[in-house]
């Protein structure tokens, strides 16, 4: 796609927040199979749903303005992956607990991205004046921050305690 337009450059970030979307989807799924606190498994199965509805969201904001939302391939959140797989999920981590404190890490830095991108794409979204376009970003990034904020509890109040002990 060419980029002439702040419209243009819009649309070519939705299409890069569902390409990073889809791909922590299935990340964010392995570290909720690799993951052993209940409470991190919980977590981590709502960031499995928050995923899918922000993707949901995305694809209709994207439709929406006539655009394919597989139209783009996000590289930085491909390279996040590697990350997550290489540190986590297939790492050599012979404590559960050190590795439950691995995965909050790595899923955290996916959430990060996904913040910078949903924090982008509302300012866009504001400047271009397509209300409706920033509240429901403005939810997907409420909804996101949450999820990062709720990850930084688990770690804080009992993982990485327990890490430390190992």
């Amino acid at each position: 796609m060419t980029i002439r337009t702040l419209t243009d450059l819009y649309i070519d970030q939705l299409q890069d927040i569902y390409s990073a979307n889809r791909q922590s989807l299935e990340a964010t799924k392995k570290l909720r199979d690799a993951a052993t606190s209940p409470d991190l498994t919980r977590a981590l199965d709502d960031g499995v749903k928050g995923i899918e509805d922000g993707m949901a969201q995305v694809k209709n904001l994207i439709t929406g303005h006539k655009a394919d939302p597989t139209g783009e391939f996000c590289k930085g959140m491909e390279g996040l992956v590697k990350e997550a797989k290489a540190h986590a999920i297939n790492a050599d981590i012979t404590d559960s607990d050190v590795r439950d404190a691995s995965i909050i890490s790595q899923y955290q830095r996916m959430v990060h991205y996904a913040l910078a991108g949903y924090g982008t794409a509302v300012a866009f979204a504001g400047r271009l004046e397509l209300e409706n376009d920033v509240k429901t970003l403005r939810n997907c990034l409420n909804e996101t921050y949450e999820g990062d904020r709720r990850m930084t509890q688990i770690a804080s109040g009992e993982v990485n305690e327990k890490a430390l002990a190992a």
